[in-house]
């Protein structure tokens, strides 16, 4: 039997695109035996890996305009526009629970990538060795730059798994995923431009030299990626479902509408793949 890994993109609000996808996943009972995923990604996959349908929607689109999700207040109070206490404490805890039991007892593997600030470098933590620590991981991918502090676990201080890692394709087929489901949240031909403001990027992660070089590399290693991905697809070894109508909604959208209407087009887009997606996956018997 060749392994197949599902690999999710982050990309802040536009996660809903990959909510809608797993949800349609979830009901037609699709489920990978391997998920990796990175910020938006790892949240939404997390929600998947347990099982609880709609969660990812409602936590997503119900409480984006709570003061304490997504705010410039935020900022100003506790130097982070999204709520991380209220999203990664509050929220799965008390208002919307995650089902920390069924997730833990899941036979899928799961990774969340994260960047290590002191080497610049990828460090990917898994549900089997990991599990207990779910949200204070998700919060690390989570974490981007200058938007939320670091976090520290395990001895090292993290922040957002997209600096490093946008698109974990490579770490899925170097754990033995010869055939993987790609989600991104960016339309078909998008490249990243190369970021400004280096001197207060510099500035600002003085102590942090790797960490500032791997922000200024990131857009070179997110458009080797993509270019990467396009090589596998026509390989046959890549699935990819991506965004097909024009994106109306960036990192930090709030407006319900909009993503409402992301999220319906992720589960659109999944369900206008579904046969060519079967047809891929079904001689190779890669699902659980």
């Amino acid at each position: 039997m060749v392994s197949s890994g599902l690999v999710l993109e982050g990309g802040g609000m536009r996660g809903l695109y990959t909510a809608g996808v797993l949800e349609f996943f979830m009901e037609k009972d699709i489920y990978f035996p391997y998920v990796i995923g990175v910020s938006a990604g790892a949240c939404m996959g997390a929600s998947y890996v347990s099982r609880q349908k709609g969660r990812n929607r409602t936590v997503n689109i119900n409480y984006v305009n709570h003061p304490n999700y997504l705010s410039f207040s935020n900022f100003i109070r506790h130097k982070q526009l999204f709520g991380m206490d209220f999203i990664f404490d509050e929220i799965p805890n008390k208002l919307v629970p995650f089902n920390f039991d069924a997730f833990m007892k899941s036979d899928q593997k799961f990774l969340i990538g994260t960047t290590d600030c002191e080497t610049g470098k990828p460090v990917y933590y898994n549900k089997d060795e990991d599990g207990s620590d779910i949200l204070t991981i998700l919060r690390a991918s989570s974490s981007l730059p200058f938007l939320a502090p670091m976090i520290e676990f395990n001895g090292r201080k993290l922040l957002d798994g997209g600096i490093v890692d946008s698109i974990p394709i490579k770490k899925s087929q170097a754990d033995g995923n010869a055939r993987n489901v790609v989600v991104l949240t960016r339309n078909a031909g998008y490249r990243k431009k190369k970021g400004g403001m280096e001197w207060m990027v510099r500035r600002s992660f003085r102590a942090f030299p790797l960490l500032a070089d791997a922000m200024f590399e990131r857009y070179e290693q997110y458009n080797e990626t993509l270019d990467y991905i396009e090589e596998q697809e026509k390989l046959g070894n890549v699935f990819v479902i991506r965004p097909t109508k024009k994106l109306e909604v960036d990192r930090i959208e709030k407006n319900p509408v909009k993503l409402e209407n992301l999220y319906e087009q992720g589960i659109q887009d999944a369900k206008d793949s579904f046969n060519a997606l079967s047809d891929w996956l079904q001689p190779h018997n890669v699902l659980n």
